[in-house]
């Protein structure tokens, strides 16, 4: 039985993206074992048959932090001899990479979720492209989560093209429709809007992730106070980034009657059910994974233009906005407005499961496992 070995650096990469996928590896012939930090939330979403080994991985630049990481991952891989490791997120991949490399493992997969350096400049962005450029040339192979992530790779030269694949259509782990299941949709709405003080018949829009200035909030704020419109704002996600929001458009946020904020949920597939269009303005993403979740509960999608959220909107519908444009994610917010008629959840929801259904792309990883490893 060949052995594999995932890791991240911090559980809820393994709890958000990978148990589906760690699930069916263990039950089709692959010892698998997760490697991430010491919290055991995930781990009853896990088969008994995946094992679990917890370490501490830095998060930012620590090079005490990534000098004891390599050196203990190093240690665990020449034990183990795993067949395959498997990496995600940034510090944990560059430090696997590494620590595989030198305990011998020959075959290196890195699963690339998206670029961090993009969002930088300065010597902040060159420390952190050098670091994605090393993982990659320690890697025997890379997965990149859409076909957009793929070419801005080969494209600033962090890989070389035949090095890269993208598995199937894409996504870190596909949706579970089981989960965002749209025949739901009418009680979660019904149920998230009496919660949140919202008429049934109001247009509500929802953005669903991480309140900070790369996602687009400033842009989604001011194209929200200018849209005109009887409707509401729900913004679900934690505040890591309120500093790079402009803090007087913030103050008018709080303030305003029709925004409604909420820390971050763990029955998001309600809230996505209880919004009729998912607004997601970000500069830069691997994926997208908001897009296809909340449209396998039956709701549109507005995405700004960029390489990974573009091509979703390709494929099961929805608008694109220019990056950083405020007015035109505000004319698209009225467009999804004036066609709300035309927006039919049921067809929606089938078209994302056509593309992304955790199922089926289960079955073409363990496929893409199996070519790697030669079975």
């Amino acid at each position: 039985m060949k052995k594999i070995c995932y890791l991240t650096t911090i559980k809820d990469s393994i709890s958000a993206f990978f148990v589906p996928q760690l699930n069916y590896l263990s039950e089709n012939g692959f010892e698998v074992t997760v490697i991430s930090d010491r919290s055991l939330q995930y781990s009853k979403k896990l088969s008994n048959r995946v094992r679990r080994i917890d370490i501490d991985i830095p998060r930012g630049v620590s090079l005490l932090g990534t000098v004891r990481s390599i050196t203990v991952l190093k240690r665990i891989f020449k034990k183990e001899r795993y067949d395959m490791v498997q990496y995600s997120t940034l510090n944990a991949s560059f430090c696997a990479s590494i620590a595989a490399k030198l305990a011998g493992i020959r075959i290196r997969n890195y699963h690339m979720m998206g670029f961090r350096y993009q969002g930088f400049s300065g010597i902040k962005r060159l420390i952190f492209r050098s670091i994605e450029k090393l993982t990659c040339d320690f890697s025997t192979s890379i997965e990149c989560v859409s076909k957009g992530n793929r070419q801005s790779g080969i494209d600033e030269k962090i890989f070389k093209a035949e090095k890269a694949v993208v598995v199937w259509n894409g996504s870190t782990g596909g949706v579970d429709v089981k989960r965002f299941d749209v025949s739901k949709r009418e009680p979660w709405r019904k149920t998230i809007r009496d919660q949140l003080g919202i008429a049934q018949e109001e247009f509500v829009f929802l953005f669903a992730g991480r309140i900070t200035g790369d996602k687009g909030i400033n842009e989604l704020l001011k194209a929200f106070m200018n849209l005109h419109i009887d409707a509401k704002l729900v913004m679900v996600g934690n505040q890591e980034g309120i500093n790079t929001i402009n803090a007087g458009l913030w103050e008018k946020a709080i303030a305003n009657e029709n925004i409604i904020i909420r820390p971050a949920v763990t029955n998001i597939e309600e809230y996505y059910a209880a919004a009729d269009c998912l607004v997601l303005p970000s500069y830069r993403e691997g994926f997208g994974n908001v897009l296809i979740e909340s449209t396998c509960t039956g709701t549109i999608c507005i995405a700004a233009d960029i390489p990974g959220p573009s091509e979703i909107i390709d494929n099961i519908g929805g608008y694109k906005c220019r990056v950083k444009d405020a007015h035109d994610l505000r004319d698209k917010m009225r467009i999804v407005v004036r066609n709300r008629q035309k927006h039919i959840p049921i067809d929606i929801a089938n078209r994302v499961a056509l593309y992304y259904n955790a199922d089926t792309l289960n079955k073409e990883i363990l496929k893409r496992k199996q070519k790697l490893l030669g079975l």
